[in-house]
């Protein structure tokens, strides 16, 4: 029992740093104009934290961004944006593959991934990667 309780609030704990690195990102995306468009969209099992589009100016081609959240606390042994992995990718392109067919996307993609460090005194790291990774379709 006593493991079950420690394994639960554990993982209580990572979802929470998850949602509130979710949220940290947005912010930070809708600051530098882009335009929220689906939050934690789910095709079976996989998830794509935030779906976003820029290109809304006079000049800029418009384009969805598929963005990975990724965060980690202090102290590190490896950056957040490390974690996601060529299995990580997959699973985030096959959800994309979904989204686009579903809602007839006829715009440029690109997989961008936001990381967040929070640090131990409480304030928190945002590192943008745009294009970070490329399906291979």
């Amino acid at each position: 029992m006593r493991g079950e309780s420690g394994s639960f609030s554990r993982l209580k704990g990572r979802s929470e740093r998850g949602r509130k690195a979710e949220s940290i990102a947005l912010e930070y995306l809708l600051e530098r104009g882009l335009t929220l468009v689906k939050k934690n969209f789910r095709a079976g099992h996989k998830e794509i934290d935030l779906i976003m589009e820029s290109g809304f100016g006079c000049c800029a081609k418009r384009r969805v961004h598929i963005i990975e959240v990724r965060s980690l606390s202090e102290p590190l042994i490896k950056l957040p944006f490390e974690t996601v992995d060529k299995t990580k990718q997959r699973a985030v392109i096959s959800a994309a593959a979904r989204f686009i067919y579903r809602y007839n996307i006829n715009l440029d993609v690109q997989f961008d991934i936001v990381s967040v460090i929070f640090k131990i005194d409480g304030e928190s790291e945002v590192e943008y990667l745009p294009d970070a990774f490329a399906p291979e379709w």
